[in-house]
């Protein structure tokens, strides 16, 4: 029926006293409604509808609109319903909604009936918003907290678990691919030097599954290093790392490391000398250098390179081995010619700014490209595995 769209799905349709049967109607589209003259009817308000069966095993998304345009009344609107979200991010028992969600002047005139409302539908006992993060360098959040006393939360990825203040620190649950990466890499006996700690994402990864000897972690910004404190000792690994708290630009950490995290996007670029610097000058080491690389919208795909074959030799003679894996429409990409030019550039500033350092010649080996995810519109977040090494003499 045409009119379907007229009716509310939340209700079956019933039969009510005096041979009759009641339509549920949605009572903002009962203007729309259009009957036949010759069928006599009228408006009935039942007290306790009998719910369909969609609505007995209804989305949460659809449960908040119910719960909403009940509480609303007369007063809800089709353009009320569009600021109503239909994902966000659960931690716990903290729901953090979208940052346009409920920003239409009646929302705010609801005050706390409406947080609470939303925190029963959703099954949540704290509500914050999310707003656009700070331009301050530490991609500070802006949260604001809507329900509830304080916003620290529990979150766990692969048996590891985080704990964070949802309106002073970013979680980026889009980077487990690269969490999951790293927490295979073979780093038994190594030391990790990670230049962009946050709350932990990468240390504790390197630390808990990688078998990392010791870590230096990193952190300019208070908040993420007062949660990284914790998760280190939630997990049990603080006896093995030592948190820098300041800008890693300045870190006076030289020849310690055997590996180095740059997980800073859109670019890692003004950490490439400091992570040269830790590198240890007489063994060298691997590098995990993030940034966003940019593709043409239509890329043409580049054949996986072959062991010992002409095409898979870099600028320096070295065999490249990328592997094609990614997040979402990355995930199964294969390398595109962005990717591998960037990569190569990469490659070669490394190694200059290595061979400037230590006066002597280094090589630069591409042993990996991991597409993370997309980024934005034909942007995606890349992490390039580098291998360096000091020449003999």
């Amino acid at each position: 029926l045409e009119e379907e769209q007229l009716l509310d799905g939340c209700y079956r349709l019933q039969e009510v006293p005096g041979g009759r049967v009641a339509l549920p109607v949605l009572e903002e589209k009962l203007s729309q409604l259009r009957l036949p003259r010759e069928m006599p009817c009228g408006l009935v308000w039942i007290q306790d509808p009998v719910p369909s069966r969609a609505a007995r095993r209804q989305t949460p998304a659809k449960k908040l609109r119910d719960e909403l345009r009940r509480l609303l009344g007369e007063s809800w609107s089709e353009e009320l319903g569009r600021d109503v979200p239909r994902a966000w991010q659960r931690h716990g028992d903290l729901v953090l909604l979208s940052e346009d969600s409920f920003r239409a002047a009646p929302w705010e005139k609801l005050g706390p009936a409406l947080w609470e409302t939303v925190a029963s539908a959703l099954g949540a006992r704290r509500l914050a918003r999310r707003g656009r993060v700070l331009p301050d360098g530490m991609r500070s959040p802006s949260v604001t907290l809507l329900l509830g006393e304080d916003g620290w939360v529990e979150h766990v990825d692969n048996g590891i678990r985080y704990t964070f203040d949802v309106t002073k620190c970013m979680f980026s649950p889009g980077n487990i691919t690269e969490k999951l990466r790293v927490a295979s890499l073979p780093c038994s006996g190594e030391v990790l030097v990670d230049l962009y700690a946050g709350i932990g994402y990468f240390t504790l990864p390197y630390l808990v599954h990688a078998a990392a000897a010791f870590a230096h972690a990193c952190e300019w910004n208070g908040h993420a290093v007062e949660a990284l404190r914790r998760n280190l000792a939630l997990n049990g690994v603080q006896d093995r790392c030592r948190v820098h708290h300041g800008d890693s630009r300045q870190l006076e950490l030289r020849d310690v490391a055997d590996r180095v995290n740059l997980g800073l996007i859109p670019s890692s670029e003004e950490g490439w000398p400091v992570a040269c610097r830790v590198l240890k000058k007489g063994t060298g080491g691997v590098l995990h250098i993030h940034h966003n690389v940019e593709s043409r919208p239509t890329p043409t795909p580049v054949p996986r390179a072959e062991q010992g074959s002409p095409e898979a030799a870099g600028s320096d003679g070295e065999a490249q081995h990328p592997t094609e894996d990614g997040g979402k429409e990355a995930r199964g990409a294969r390398i595109r010619p962005e990717w591998q030019r960037w990569a190569e550039a990469t490659a070669a500033r490394i190694r200059g700014l290595l061979a400037e350092l230590h006066g002597q010649p280094w090589r630069t080996s591409v042993l990996h490209i991991e597409a993370v995810k997309s980024y934005a519109p034909h942007v995606h977040h890349l992490v390039l595995d580098l291998e360096c090494r000091p020449m003999p003499p």
